[in-house]
């Protein structure tokens, strides 16, 4: 679906704060509450938008420990199956295929490094897991809120 700017707005004004009413949303863009709830309607049935959620502070849960860690696969193993077995550990907050020699790479965050160790020795105990490689983040030099959502900051 393509989105038009009146959609673009819309998402970010979701994106930015799911919890704004259509009123509040209209008011901002330029549209009554009706049009709004239409069109967010429409991007949700379309598909464009996947759902509303709540985003928790991850040192609210004390899971102040991040991990990449990048999954090296037997044979053809597929993107779904290891979609499928990464999402089962709550851990892994994002998973995506990656070019280069590794297979896939996971954004871990955990309590601490021995939790970071335990996660990572259940993702290698998946069948299909030849070996990891992982590296612990030590600082944030940068992290913008909406870019981890997807949504350029414009948008």
């Amino acid at each position: 679906m393509e989105l038009d700017a009146l959609d673009r707005a819309i998402v970010g004004a979701l994106v930015e704060d799911a919890r704004s009413t259509y009123a509040e949303i209209g008011h901002r863009i330029g549209l009554s509450a009706p049009a709004v709830k239409r069109r967010v309607d429409r991007l949700v049935s379309s598909g464009a938008i996947t759902g509303f959620t709540a985003r928790v502070e991850p040192s609210a849960l004390g899971w102040t420990t991040e991990a990449y860690v990048e999954l090296f696969c037997r044979g053809k193993t597929s993107p779904a199956e290891i979609g499928l077995a990464v999402s089962r550990h709550p851990e892994v907050i994002s998973a995506c295929t990656i070019t280069g020699e590794a297979d896939a790479l996971l954004h871990i965050r955990a309590k601490d490094v021995r939790h970071v160790e335990q996660v990572i020795e259940r993702v290698a105990a998946e069948p299909f897991v030849i070996r990891t490689k992982s590296a612990i983040v030590l600082s944030r030099l940068i992290d913008t809120p909406h870019a981890r959502d997807g949504v350029p900051n414009e948008a």
